[in-house]
């Protein structure tokens, strides 16, 4: 074989080995869910104002 050859078969079977990487977009949206810990906080404030009024109130 001549050397033309045999870099045109190298040149080949190293762009064979290039690794390739896809990146595709899911099929289903990402769904999360925050509706606990939203409940949670205003659930907390809530109470505040409620027990500084009670405190308020009372004296």
């Amino acid at each position: 074989m001549s050397r033309v050859s045999i870099v045109v078969v190298i040149l080949f079977l190293g762009a064979a080995c290039t690794p390739t990487v896809k990146i595709e977009a899911p099929d289903k949206p990402i769904e999360i869910n925050m509706n606990i810990n939203i409940k949670h906080e205003i659930l907390i404030k809530v109470e505040k104002q409620v027990e500084e009024l009670l405190e308020d109130d009372m004296f």
